[in-house]
């Protein structure tokens, strides 16, 4: 992926990661839209960034998707970039019967969104040069987190569905996975300031300097990732789910 001289449309753009990301994009030469829910704090992310522009879209409705796909395109014919980042992260006890709005939710906004924004801009992303996708995942794709185990296994879907969507691609759209470890942000109540989690700022300095490596790595994983994502490999799967979920009641 280019570092700069890109049209880059970044959906959850309103916060945290996808925040950050939009800046230090838009300050290394890059235009960027920044998509979400509330128009807000989209203008927020685009204040004092003169091509960041901030436009409302709910990734859960695929009718609003096809229609701003259409109207982004003919808005920002050299759109080139995708990044698929929104999503959230219901905390829920899955051991007992409960409302499944949220879990329901969560698998759309985190894995149909992203597969819903591939297939209404794929065609045009087809016929651009330096074309790329990026599509966030997590660190918990690679170990769950038995309290947002739904989320967990939708990041699962994204993580596979990307090295699927690479092969099929290959040639045509760059697909790169950006893992993040646990992050300061606010996904989730208190998790900005949580004490050992890393800080967004750090995450975002070592992201940005492996995006500029050429060519750009398949999947964007901080060293902190290495401690999940290298679980399994490393025969230290059953140690490490134990460890990031405590005992079992």
């Amino acid at each position: 992926m280019k570092t700069s001289g890109n049209t880059i449309l970044l959906t959850g753009g309103g916060s945290g990661i996808g925040r950050e990301l939009a800046r230090r994009w838009h300050d290394a030469g890059n235009v960027v839209i920044v998509t979400g829910r509330t128009i807000s704090s989209l203008q927020d992310t685009a204040s004092g960034c003169e091509h960041i522009y901030a436009r409302q879209l709910d990734v859960t409705d695929p009718d609003a998707i096809r229609a701003f796909a259409t109207s982004i395109v003919e808005e920002f014919p050299a759109l080139n970039v995708l990044v698929n980042n929104a999503g959230i992260m219901p905390l829920e006890d899955v051991s007992q019967p409960r409302d499944l709005a949220r879990s329901e939710a969560c698998v759309t906004t985190n894995l149909l969104g992203p597969i819903r924004m591939t297939d209404a801009l794929l065609a045009h992303l087809k016929g651009q040069a330096d074309a790329a996708i990026v599509n966030v995942s997590s660190g918990l794709a690679f170990v769950p987190l038995v309290r947002a185990a739904v989320y967990s296994a939708t990041k699962a879907a994204v993580h596979s569905w990307s090295e699927s969507l690479r092969f099929a691609l290959d040639g045509a759209v760059e697909v790169i996975e950006l893992a993040p470890p646990a992050v300061q942000t606010e996904l989730t109540p208190g998790q900005s300031t949580r004490e050992g989690y890393m800080p967004l700022e750090d995450f975002i300095d070592e992201v940005m300097s492996l995006f500029a490596q050429q060519p750009t790595p398949p999947l964007i994983g901080v060293g902190r990732l290495g401690f999940l994502r290298n679980a399994e490999i490393e025969g230290r799967y059953d140690q490490t789910f134990a460890m990031l979920n405590g005992p079992q009641h």
